[in-house]
C-alpha cells in the first residue's frame, strides 16, 4: 500500500513522498535484517485515511488489478523470489526509499523508486521474478539520475 501511495497524486503535497519513503526505509530495514513481521510506531499504526477517498481509489484500482492478474502477473523466475536473494531485493527497497528523499525535492523525479516499490511488492507477493528485476531496474534508474544531477 505505501508503495502506491509513493506514486499516486497524493504526493504532490509538502512532504508526502518523503513520509512513505520513511515508511518504507522502516520496512525494508527490518526486511534486510530478516526480521518475519515488521515492527512500526505506533504513529504509523494508528495512521488514518478518508474512507471514501481510499475506498473510491481500490474501486478503481480493482479492473486494473485483475486485468493484469495473470496477464501480466505470474509465478515465474522462482528461484529469484526467495532464499539470499530476498535481501538483495530488501537491499534494493532499501535504496529506493534512500534515493527517494532527495529526488523529493524534484516534482516527478520520485516515481521511479516508488514504481520500484511496488514492482519489488508485487513481485514477492506474485512470487514474480521478472518484477523483482524490472524493480531493480528502476532502482538503478532512479540511482543514476540522481548521480547525474547530484555528484559526489
Amino acid at each position: 500500500m505505501i508503495g502506491l501511495f509513493a506514486i499516486s497524486p497524493a504526493t504532490v503535497l509538502p512532504g508526502m513522498t518523503s513520509v512513505a519513503a520513511a515508511i518504507t526505509l522502516l520496512i525494508a530495514g527490518q526486511m534486510a535484517f530478516g526480521m518475519r513481521r515488521p515492527w512500526l510506531p505506533r504513529q504509523v499504526l494508528e495512521l488514518r485515511v478518508p474512507r471514501r477517498p481510499f475506498f473510491a481509489f481500490l474501486d478503481g484500482a480493482r479492473t486494473r488489478v485483475e486485468t493484469m492478474d495473470g496477464d501480466l502477473v505470474r509465478a515465474r523466475w522462482e528461484p529469484l523470489t526467495r532464499g539470499p536473494f530476498m535481501y538483495v531485493v530488501a537491499l534494493c527497497v532499501v535504496l529506493a526509499a534512500l534515493v527517494t528523499f532527495p529526488l523529493s525535492l524534484i516534482p516527478f523525479a520520485p516515481l521511479a523508486p516508488g514504481i520500484a516499490v511496488v514492482l519489488f511488492a508485487v513481485g514477492i507477493i506474485a512470487r514474480d521474478g521478472l518484477l523483482l528485476a524490472l524493480g531493480m531496474v528502476f532502482t538503478a534508474t532512479a540511482l543514476a539520475f540522481l548521480a547525474q544531477i547530484w555528484p559526489l
